[in-house]
């Protein structure tokens, strides 16, 4: 099985989970700070994790709007993801459709009875994890 890594690209913060080695479920690993208007985006830190882990596959979150178009948003995953698909011409690279998953991030954090403030710090990653864990159910 490939390792992959699921991606949670936001204005101000990537979160990033990664799979197990059996391909099976996602971990939260971090969330990187970048500064979409200064240009900065993480690929450096990103190809550092993804060669450390030994990553074959990038599920990055299209975010998209619910009647199925893709917005402002959609196209900075689109565009974060051809600047890592230029960086890493290795990886495969997946655009998963990751309406709810923030959504679904931050409803089982409600659940855990997470504080706002700890909501706030994880939320990022817990997408990654929704958006890696919905690509990795569809593969089994």
């Amino acid at each position: 099985m490939n390792k992959a890594i699921g991606l949670d690209v936001g204005t101000k913060t990537i979160g990033i989970a990664l799979s197990d080695a059996m391909g099976w479920t996602a971990q939260g690993l971090e969330t990187l700070r970048i500064n979409e208007q200064e240009g900065y985006l993480g690929i450096d830190r990103l190809i550092k994790i993804i060669e450390e882990h030994d990553v074959n596959v990038a599920v990055i979150g299209l975010p998209k709007n619910m009647n199925n178009t893709v917005g402002p948003r959609g196209e900075a995953s689109i565009h974060f993801s051809e600047l890592l698909k230029e960086a890493c011409p290795h990886l495969e690279i997946v655009m998963w459709d990751e309406r709810l998953s923030t959504v679904a991030a931050e409803r089982s954090l409600l659940e855990a009875d997470v504080s706002r403030k700890k909501r706030k710090a994880v939320i990022d990653k817990m997408a990654a994890v929704f958006i890696l864990q919905g690509y990795l159910n569809s593969k089994s």
